[in-house]
């Protein structure tokens, strides 16, 4: 077992998605962290649903976080639906309406607002699910040979 993904010793924003994911299970979601959709971008979780649902989820564990992010709105051409997660204490109303709320914590989330469905065109959704599985395969990969050196 890795002893640096407990909980006292990851970063906020990565609790955050700890959360979410665990959450997604509970929608039949599979989730992967720090995907690239495309050079430039890095989402913080990305949700893959049963039926190919693609979602990307954005962590933001404080004002100044959110803030500084300037890259968000690239985000949407690369999903069907697009939320924000956040911390109970984060003020939400910084959030732009038009897009999805989940409230999490280190070991739970819940959908407070669903983000508007933009389906993506089959092609851009199988180049996603295409990324999907070769970063989670990667990062199975690297789980079970932790000296296995990758590139994301």
């Amino acid at each position: 077992m890795r002893d640096d993904l407990t909980p006292a010793n990851m970063m906020p924003g990565q609790l955050l998605a700890r959360g979410v994911a665990r959450a997604l299970r509970g929608h039949d979601f599979v989730s992967v962290e720090e995907l690239v959709p495309t050079s430039g971008l890095r989402v913080d979780v990305m949700g893959l649903g049963p039926k190919g649902e693609v979602w990307i989820i954005e962590c933001k564990s404080s004002r100044a976080d959110f803030q500084s992010d300037s890259k968000w709105q690239g985000y949407l051409e690369w999903c069907d639906r697009f939320f924000w997660a956040v911390d109970s204490e984060f003020p939400t109303e910084l959030l732009p309406d038009h897009t999805g709320l989940i409230l999490a914590d280190a070991y739970d989330a819940e959908i407070i607002r669903m983000g508007p469905e933009t389906k993506l065109a089959p092609a851009r959704r199988k180049v996603m699910v295409q990324k999907f599985a070769r970063h989670a395969a990667i990062r199975a990969q690297v789980a079970r040979d932790p000296g296995f050196i990758s590139v994301f």
